[in-house]
């Protein structure tokens, strides 16, 4: 694979393109925004970093989807971001209609894609954009479950004074406060979380990790930029390097889970065709509940996308 597009400019589109640039494993990245100079200039002022930093990734800025022909990867962050007070969900009529004129117009230039969705409210605006693809289930996913996973292990890295590489750990649902966290699956070095941790001060960072975007909306007026974009830029690198990585991400569920027709945050195997396999986590009575539960919410804020107009 050689050509990615990012749709979307701001923050978290930048990002991952420079993010992706310094990975050095794909020979183009096209940087797409309505804003076409905002693209070139975000675009050139990386590709004058390539020397100082040491990669040839190419990168072009562009507003003209024609220069997105062929991409093998497109990732979309394109969409009105959250101000104070708003949540995920309030941002469903604006950007459901970017979501579904961005996909539109990428799959007039790029036959087979694979699509990767940070727009938010993530898990609905994946759907949008699966539907107006028209592509199979395993090339449409959403970038949500590495980020919230980030979050929960960093947390805890600084609550346990370790280094977060050495944390592992498992996080499902839609993304928003109904996340699930699974302590269960939580380890350190292989040592189970629970062993390193009071149940209170455990239970404390769960509950901020459901809330950790919202928590960076408060202090910056604004959603967060690094974090996501690095993520989107993770989970490109293990799809060119078709590494089969397991991480967790809002997938497409036809059955699994006990769940049908909806897009959720689950474990899955992510290689160079997508979505290999998604894996099913053998949950206890409590998480299950907790899932139905995010997957019911997920559900509303798709019935609301189902009664809307966007074509």
């Amino acid at each position: 694979m050689s050509k990615v597009t990012v749709v979307g400019a701001g923050n978290v589109g930048a990002t991952c393109a420079n993010v992706l640039a310094h990975k050095d494993v794909v020979k183009e990245v096209v940087l797409l925004d309505i804003q076409g100079d905002l693209a070139r200039g975000k675009a050139l002022d990386s590709w004058q970093q390539a020397p100082i930093d040491y990669y040839s990734t190419s990168l072009v800025g562009t507003e003209d989807y024609s220069l997105t022909a062929d991409s093998d990867i497109v990732v979309i962050t394109a969409g009105v971001p959250r101000k104070p007070g708003m949540s995920r969900d309030d941002l469903i009529s604006t950007n459901a209609k970017i979501v579904n004129i961005v996909t539109s117009s990428i799959m007039k230039h790029s036959k087979n894609p694979i699509i990767i969705v940070v727009s938010n409210p993530l898990d609905v605006m994946t759907y949008a954009a699966y539907k107006a693809s028209g592509l199979d289930k395993t090339r449409v996913f959403g970038m949500a479950g590495i980020l919230d996973t980030a979050r929960y292990r960093a947390f805890l890295a600084t609550a346990l004074n370790v280094s977060p590489k050495d944390i592992q750990a498992v996080l499902m649902g839609g993304h928003g406060d109904t996340m699930v966290p699974l302590p269960r699956y939580t380890t350190v070095s292989g040592i189970p979380v629970t062993d390193m941790i009071g149940g209170a001060e455990l239970d404390a960072i769960v509950e901020r990790t459901k809330k950790g975007g919202g928590e960076l909306v408060k202090l910056m007026g604004t959603s967060a930029w690094y974090a996501p974009g690095a993520a989107a830029a993770q989970m490109v690198e293990t799809i060119v390097r078709d590494e089969n990585r397991i991480f967790p991400c809002c997938a497409r569920l036809e059955g699994e889970y006990g769940l049908n027709d909806i897009f959720l945050g689950v474990p899955v195997k992510l290689g160079k065709n997508g979505i290999e396999q998604v894996i099913e986590l053998n949950l206890n009575s409590d998480e299950s509940a907790l899932l139905n539960t995010s997957a019911d919410h997920v559900r509303a804020v798709m019935e609301v996308f189902e009664g809307m107009d966007i074509s």
